[in-house]
């Protein structure tokens, strides 16, 4: 996470654009507790700045390193810290390749080492932009919406800003579900699947394995847990419901696993509820560990195109792939509604184990590990 520092973090004085004495350090509205709740996320924090020649006589050091010590000690008393501090000295005139929006002072962060992909530069300029167009990183424009989309307008490195806002709180808002979401592709000799996961619904939602019943049952987890999921499936069906059913919980379980990410906030456990003369419970912890107990008696051998004994196995094959406890009981006369009551239960447990508490990010667990 590159962030820049003039108009960004604090505010850049609007007649000669230096912080030069604690008289003009002043932050930006909603800064502190935006990047407070950002340094909970999986970003490393780096501070990447142009200061217009820096220890010159034009901008002394001594008038520089008093507020931005300032700044960073408030910041740190926080809990937010910066891994490192790039600052480039030179004047625009000198087009050195280490003033933004170049990417010379950047070394480090483009040996392969770091996913760029996935990160993001923060700033208040067209510069800011173009540098993560340089760096192939993604753009946050701290700009109105108006001001903003007049500055990208017929600029070709515009496509990778994904916001434009003026607020630190949509800012850390945008960061923290982004980082809810996954895609899994799973391709062997038996299927060909693509799952996309997120848990905080605001995706797009499709199913379609091949196996109707079981596509409805799928449909069950989008209706009631919350979330938004897409799972399409190419399956060996002329063979049997075996690989599509088992391949589909593989790939199900590794994208909830890769979404929930850190697991900062979340609620962690999880549902019990009645479907007729059925009642079903899904106990559920993201505790890391697998373990899957499974109860529930069937008294037929299918349930519309589905072997009523692949739900076991798809259920299991999911626990291990979520690296959860899955403990799951049933009971009932109707084997359409005794399955059709686990989906549900499980999509409730779902979506309490999931829902994150946006005013804390600490790790639901007293070892500190999840």
């Amino acid at each position: 996470m590159f962030v820049d520092r003039d108009g960004t973090i604090i505010v850049e004085p609007p007649v000669d654009y230096q912080v030069d004495s604690l008289e003009k350090l002043e932050f930006v509205p909603g800064v502190i507790s935006a990047l407070r709740s950002i340094a909970d996320l999986d970003f490393e924090l780096v501070m990447a700045t142009n200061q217009d020649g820096l220890g010159t006589p034009s901008f002394p050091e001594e008038t520089f390193h008093p507020a931005h010590n300032k700044m960073l000690t408030t910041l740190r008393g926080e809990g937010v810290e910066f891994a490192d501090q790039l600052i480039d000295r030179t004047f625009p005139e000198d087009n050195a390749p280490t003033r933004k929006p170049r990417t010379g002072m950047f070394g480090k962060y483009l040996s392969g080492e770091y996913d760029l992909a996935g990160s993001f530069v923060i700033g208040d300029r067209l510069t800011d932009v173009e540098l993560a167009w340089n760096l192939g990183a993604k753009a946050i424009l701290m700009q109105s919406a108006e001001v903003g989309a007049e500055m990208l307008q017929g600029k070709e490195y515009a496509s990778c800003c994904v916001l434009v806002t003026d607020k630190w709180s949509a800012i850390a808002e945008y960061l923290r579900t982004t980082e809810r979401r996954a895609e899994v592709a799973r391709k062997t000799r038996e299927t060909d699947i693509c799952v996309r996961v997120d848990l905080d619904g605001k995706g797009s939602s499709g199913i379609d394995t091949g196996l109707k019943f079981f596509d409805h049952m799928l449909d069950q987890i989008i209706h009631h847990s919350g979330i938004s999921l897409e799972v399409r499936c190419k399956g060996d069906l002329e063979v049997d419901e075996h690989h599509t059913m088992e391949d589909v919980a593989i790939a199900l379980g590794e994208a909830i696993r890769v979404a929930l990410g850190s697991k900062r906030g979340i609620d962690r456990y999880g549902f019990v509820l009645p479907m007729d003369e059925c009642k079903a419970m899904v106990l559920l912890d993201f505790g890391g560990r697998a373990d899957f107990v499974w109860s529930v008696p069937f008294t037929r051998e299918r349930v519309g195109d589905v072997p009523t004994e692949m739900f076991k196995h798809f259920f299991k094959s999911l626990c291990v792939a979520m690296q959860c406890n899955l403990h799951i009981e049933a009971a009932g006369e109707n084997n359409h509604h005794l399955i059709e009551g686990v989906f549900k239960a499980f999509a409730r447990a779902l979506k309490m184990a999931v829902r994150r508490d946006v005013f804390s990010y600490e790790l639901p667990s007293s070892k500190g590990v999840l």
